[in-house]
């Protein structure tokens, strides 16, 4: 759902409000966006950030997981709770440096680029439709990547493939054994 014609502060008293409600939220330019994550898109999400994080473990990258923490920027009115983030090399400090959307059933109503442009995430990692899209912030707005600059031997194709798997152990194997053989 979106809700138009919403002010930071309404914003900011409905999150808090709202905090442990399982209810996403993502404001910009004054426009909320409500949404309840269906089973497949909270799987799709774990799966993702399973896989992700399995790769870093045994390519020996220091890789910092902050899930679906919230971010808010008052001065620049924007403010969402990201799929999955993650910080490369050290701890996060203000914003992570990855940020990962799910899309499961229909776009977004925010364009999720619009929104963290606005917060400065070095990469926006967006899957849909069983396909990445990498997203490198360059020059005050996203450009689309091949692969990711942050991490640049992570095999996209592979991971998408495997994030939609049912059997998510059996995914974690497979993906192992392709780490190893590397």
């Amino acid at each position: 759902m979106l809700v138009h014609g919403v002010s930071w502060n309404d914003y900011v008293v409905a999150r808090e409000a709202l905090e442990h409600s399982g209810l996403r939220m993502a404001f910009c330019d004054g426009e909320l966006e409500l949404m309840s994550p269906l089973r497949p898109h909270e799987e799709w999400k774990t799966n993702i950030a399973r896989l992700v994080e399995l790769w870093a473990l045994e390519r020996d990258v220091p890789l910092y997981g902050y899930g679906s923490t919230t971010f808010k920027n008052a001065l620049r009115k924007r403010g969402v709770e990201a799929d999955e983030c993650y910080c490369v090399g050290a701890q996060m400090g203000e914003w992570p440096q990855i940020v990962v959307e799910v899309v499961h059933t229909h776009p977004f109503e925010i364009d999720r680029r619009k929104l963290y442009e606005a917060l400065g995430a070095p990469e926006l990692w967006i899957f849909e439709q069983g396909a990445f899209s990498i997203w490198h912030h360059h020059g005050g707005a996203y450009c689309r990547v091949d692969r990711s600059t942050l991490l640049p031997e992570l095999d996209f194709m592979r991971l998408a493939q495997l994030a939609v798997r049912v059997d998510q152990p059996e995914a974690l194997k497979e993906w192992r054994e392709v780490i190893r053989t590397r």
